[in-house]
């Protein structure tokens, strides 16, 4: 643990003057698996430490420098590079006290396990996925864990200690029938331990990407042209996260990257849309105690009843727009500064059952699982493949059907949503922006859009 008065010294000397500089020190602890074609293709098991230095001055500029070392005068030695362009003054940085926040309990920490519990993890989803039909052509498992401890100093005299912890297992499953190839991809994790297989044994979640791509494999083409969609609570909340939640982050707000720009307090969407991130939804993949600035975060309310009223803040942003920061600054590690990112980014639940959603529609699409896809970040002009889809015909679900994909524009799409279910589920992932990657969750209950661009497969047989 880095001495307050050492890191007092080192920060002043970043601080310079300017408006504010950090530290922040990181140790991880990692192991990541890949199981390919029956065997075990990747293995990495190690640990990582370092610290990253940081300073805001000026009009808003920050100086950033990272190194692997915790030596003081290592860290010296960058503050000294940082002042040469914060300027040089004397400041007298005090820290209060050393809060410690202990990590929610897990009672089967990844890093407390045998590298040999986490292969069999493995091996069992293959087996399993290999055993679900002869017609299963290659499946691919990766497991991944992370455990970080991280310290943040900052010159508003904060000292503040934590732990991360997050546990991935994926599962990717393709199928063949003479010239027909598909794929079926199913995850399961979270910012928790080895417990979540005790619920959700690895086995199932294989039989679950297997089953999707055995079942396409029977499926006739989607067919093409606008029709009403239904986006189960199931598909998870890709839509929202890629075409909306990016436009909800307060830089590319300010930089004019967003649709949403300058429209606080606009009707943006539905009246029954209410957009939400909470990063304190405990064990979710997104979550954390204290954002990767040592702020602690609260649920943020983004769009409510189709009125926009919030952005997603990190210490920088919220500078520039005069308030404080709402506790979404994130970052990859120490190797990178701080960003607006989401963490756990929902729509709320509303008034519809999804039975009701479902039997309202005479004929059109009922989204299961929604896969990859496209999206312009700045008009949120989307293009997302439906990895499970079903017909819809006289409020019944029908057939389903492969190689769909829906088209729209993510505002726009949120203004016409004319049902939301009362129900609500999440998908897990690693969302990318300038070149770090975060763990997320998505979510959504039941949508219903009474309109929308679907795009049908060539017919491969």
């Amino acid at each position: 643990m880095m001495e307050p008065e050492k890191a007092s010294k080192i920060i002043s000397k970043a601080l310079g003057r300017g408006h504010f500089a950090d530290i922040y020190l990181e140790e991880t602890e990692t192991t990541f698996i890949v199981y390919d074609n029956d065997r075990l293709e990747k293995l990495v098991c190690g640990s990582d430490k370092g610290a990253g230095l940081r300073a805001i001055y000026g009009d808003y500029h920050t100086a950033y420098a990272y190194t692997n070392s915790f030596a003081p005068e290592e860290l010296m030695s960058l503050a000294e590079s940082l002042a040469r362009l914060t300027g040089s003054t004397q400041k007298n940085i005090t820290i209060d006290e050393i809060k410690k926040i202990p990590f929610p309990e897990v009672k089967r920490p990844p890093q407390e396990e045998s590298l040999a519990f986490k292969i069999d993890l493995v091996k069992k989803a293959n087996q399993a996925a290999r055993g679900a039909s002869p017609e299963v052509a290659q499946v691919q498992v990766t497991y991944h864990d992370l455990h970080k401890k991280i310290t943040i100093v900052n010159s508003e005299g904060l000292y503040i200690k934590g732990e991360r912890l997050y546990t991935l297992l994926a599962v990717q499953v393709v199928t063949k029938r003479g010239e027909v190839i598909q794929t079926g991809y199913e995850p399961l994790g979270g910012a928790i331990g080895l417990e979540i297989f005790e619920k959700t044994p690895p086995e199932e979640i294989a039989l679950k990407a297997a089953q999707r791509a055995i079942l396409m494999l029977s499926a006739p083409k989607a067919p093409g042209g606008t029709m009403p969609v239904v986006l189960s609570a199931e598909a998870g909340g890709t839509m929202i996260h890629e075409a909306v939640g990016h436009g909800l982050e307060a830089d590319l707000a300010e930089e004019g990257f967003s649709v949403y720009a300058g429209r606080i307090g606009e009707k943006v969407a539905s009246s029954l849309i209410t957009v939400i991130d909470d990063p304190t939804l405990m064990y979710q993949r997104g979550y954390y105690q204290f954002d990767d600035e040592g702020i602690f975060p609260e649920k943020t309310v983004l769009i409510e009843n189709g009125v926009l009223k919030d952005f997603l803040y990190d210490r920088l942003s919220a500078m520039k727009a005069g308030k404080d920061s709402n506790g979404h600054g994130r970052r990859e590690s120490y190797r990178f500064r701080p960003i607006p990112r989401m963490s756990n980014t929902y729509i709320a639940p509303g008034p519809h059952s999804p039975e009701e959603i479902i039997r309202s529609v005479d004929k059109g699409l009922f989204v299961k699982k929604m896969g990859g896809g496209q999206v312009d970040t700045i008009s949120g002009n989307f293009v997302f493949e439906v990895t499970e889809g079903y017909l819809i015909e006289k409020g019944l679900l029908g057939e389903p059907v492969r190689g769909a994909t829906i088209s729209g524009n993510g505002p726009q799409i949120l203004q016409i949503i004319d049902m939301v279910g009362n129900d609500l589920g999440f998908t897990i992932g690693t969302c990318g922006k300038d070149g770090q990657g975060v763990p997320v969750s998505d979510g959504q209950p039941t949508l219903r859009i009474p309109e929308i661009v679907v795009g049908g497969a060539i017919d491969q047989k």
